[in-house]
This record gives C-alpha cells, structure tokens and sequence, in this order.
C-alpha cells in the first residue's frame, strides 16, 4: 500500500493505459484516488501524442530552414526551443484560479519539485545548445536518425533510476537502434552539406549523439521527480512543471547568448536572411512556439505512460520526419541511411510486440 505522501503512479510504459491508473485534479494537499476511466484519460493521452508530434516533425525542419537561409547563432536557437513558455502563463494562471479556495502553498509547486526543474533546466540548456550545435552540421535526416538512438539511452536509465523491468524485446530494440546509428557513421561524407567540412561534420555527429544520450538520462529523471513529489502531481503541477523547466533552461541559453554577443547579431543576421527580415522572425517565433508544444505533450506522456513509452514514441515519428525532410529540402538518402532507417523500424516493432505480448499474457 503507498505511503500517504506518495505520488500514484505505477512503473512500467503501458500498464499505465489500464484504468487502474490513477491521476488526481485535485490540488489539496492530501494525494487524491480519483480513477481516471478511459473516456477521460485518452483523450488526454491522445493530444499528448498530438503536441508531443507537432514538436519532432516541425522542429528540426523550422532550425535547419534558419540554418540554410544564413542564420548561424547556435545559443540562439538553443534558447528558440524552451523561449515559448510564456504561452503556458494564461492557462496556468486559469487553472490556480478555479482553485482559489485551496491554500495557495498546496497549488503551487512544490519546493522538490522546483528544484528538480532547475536542474532538469539547466540540463535540457545543454542538450538544445549540443543539438543546435550539430544540427548546423548534419542534414535532417541524419540528425533525426541520431536523435533516435535516445532510446537506447531511456531503456538504460530507465532501468537504473526507475527500475524498469527489461525483457527480451526491450533488449533487441535497444541492440538494433544502436546499429542502426552507427551504420550511418559507414561513408558519413555521402550525405555531408556543402560547405561542410568532414571535421564539422563529425563534430555534428558526436554532438547529436551526446544530445540524445543526456536526453536519455533527462525524461527517466523527470519520471522519478513525479513519483517523489510530495502532494498530489496535478495537471496545474503538470503544467508548472514543464514551465518552470523551459524557464530555467531559457535563462541558461539566454546568459550563453549574452557572452556569444547573440543579441548584437541578430539584426544584422536578420537583414542579411535569405528571405528576408519578416521571414526570420516568423521561423524563430513559431519555432518557439512548436516546440513548446512538443515539451507539452513530451512532459504529458512522462507522467500518463513513462519515460520509456515516452522515447518509444518519439522514436516512432522518425519516418515522418524523415520523408518530410527529403520533401522539404531534397536531403540525399544513400543505402546506409535506408539501413539505418530500417534497422530503426524494426526495433519500433520489436518493442510493440513484445509489450503486445506482455499485456496478452496478463
């Protein structure tokens, strides 16, 4: 039986689906045993996964398209992906106030999990700043394959600082995303940009991975701050939550950018677009916008199926972002890549059959 302190959340990616799985609206201070039936629950899953997909799609195409027109300041589009949360203020703000008759200290986050967000802050600060960084370097496309390697890394954390169970089925998804990065690393200069030296390129290469193993390490984190909160985790925690990382993180982008001198150059930069000054603001700002969204829904999915569900996921939308990026921007895609496209398929599909077989047997 759970202390009556703790956090209902149960381990596991997909036996959170079941309507056993408890999630409280309540904001006193006291964890609520409120059932969430399926009605009321997948809906909320459902548009996690839709916010969580706006973000995986649309993001890398909006940076490389401010890459490719002359943009150049990588801590500026560090803090483009975490600035867009002062879009979260109007409904935080709403939901506190419907609850204006609870004390206001069993609203507001906790000081646990406040803490947790400036560190989980400051390290999403690093990891937008090392996939900025590579994405500079690398096409969509294999930036994209790259990411998706973060997989592996949930699985792995997952285990440790979570205890998820591994089976089979984790463990052969995990081996083929791993072959499936490095075949990319066979004839890397194939799908190189012009004007991209090999050294930059591989740079972009390490870079990337280095992004999705710190992600890695991030969403189990996140996972485990939920379940060590103190009082009820509520959507207006939820949303709090996520704001106060995307707060933290914006600032260390934001100190980055004042050292790099990043505001001096951004009206220069701006004039000097491809397509214009207008055209640049419009890609920064709705690239803040999207991916904003994204960390919605990525924060959503965390606390409804876990953290490893959560990298499944975001793995899934790879083909998506793949076919959009040779749509949008005719990025060249050898055998390796296809390889690797495949190899990355085919362990999507190893995991879903063995959480398929998992649930059959219980």
């Amino acid at each position: 039986m759970s202390d009556a302190n703790s956090v209902n959340i149960e381990a596991g990616p997909l036996n959170q689906f079941s309507p056993e799985h408890k999630i409280t609206t309540s904001t006193s201070t006291t964890p609520q045993t409120q059932t969430n039936n399926h009605p009321t629950k997948w809906p909320l899953l459902l548009l996690c996964c839709l916010f969580t997909a706006i973000g995986i799609v649309g993001g890398p195409l909006l940076l490389r398209l401010y890459y490719l027109n002359g943009g150049s300041r990588k801590w500026l589009v560090s803090c483009v992906q975490t600035a867009g949360f002062p879009i979260l203020i109007v409904p935080v703000s709403l939901l506190i106030l419907r609850t204006k008759s609870k004390p206001m200290y069993s609203v507001l986050l906790e000081p646990k999990l406040l803490l947790s967000s400036a560190l989980m802050g400051t390290l999403l600060g690093v990891i937008n700043l090392l996939y900025s960084q590579g994405l500079s370097y690398l096409p969509v496309s294999t930036a994209t394959l790259l990411q998706s390697t973060q997989l592996a890394f949930i699985a792995v954390f997952s285990r440790l600082v979570v205890k998820q169970k591994f089976t089979a089925y984790i463990v052969n998804s995990v081996v083929l995303m791993t072959l499936g990065s490095a075949m990319l690393g066979i004839r890397a200069n194939g799908d190189r940009p012009a004007g991209v030296s090999t050294g930059k390129y591989w740079l972009g290469f390490v870079l990337t991975l280095l992004s999705a193993g710190l992600t890695g390490i991030m969403w189990p984190a996140i996972e485990l701050s939920y379940r060590k909160a103190t009082r009820a985790v509520t959507k207006t925690t939820l949303l709090q939550y996520q704001l106060s990382v995307a707060a933290f993180a914006t600032i260390f982008s934001l100190i980055g950018m004042v050292v790099s001198k990043d505001f001096q150059a951004m009206g220069r930069e701006a004039n000097e677009f491809a397509h214009g000054k207008d055209v640049y603001c419009t890609v920064l700002v709705v690239a803040a916008v999207v991916f904003q969204i994204s960390f919605v829904g990525s924060f959503g999915l965390i606390f409804f199926a876990g953290s490893l569900f959560t990298g499944i996921f975001i793995s899934v939308l790879l083909p998506i972002t793949e076919v959009a990026s040779f749509v949008a921007y005719h990025e060249k895609f050898n055998g390796e890549k296809g390889m690797s496209l495949a190899l990355c398929l085919w362990a999507f599909a190893s995991y879903f059959y063995g959480q398929y077989n998992k649930e059959r047997m219980t």
